[in-house]
């Protein structure tokens, strides 16, 4: 999953070098938290949060398949 994460975001940005995930697990859950540089942040979250809300839509059903829960925050 955290793989997926990685891939998407480098595709997206202009700088994939500064891509990164850190995964931290929670009672019910697993939180993704996604770095990118700071410029590349709107590409990530693109126009009123719409490329960010597919990434999580993305991920959470691929989650699901497995029977997993999972949430991705954007971190600045």
């Amino acid at each position: 999953m955290k793989e997926l994460l990685i891939y998407i975001a480098q595709n997206l940005v202009d700088h994939p070098e500064e891509v990164s995930v850190t995964e931290r697990e929670t009672d019910s859950e697993t939180v993704y938290e996604l770095r990118v540089n700071p410029s590349d942040m709107g590409k990530v979250i693109g126009r009123q949060g719409r490329i960010a809300k597919d990434i999580r839509i993305l991920l959470r059903s691929v989650a699901q398949r497995q029977g997993k829960r999972i949430s991705v925050d954007i971190l600045d």
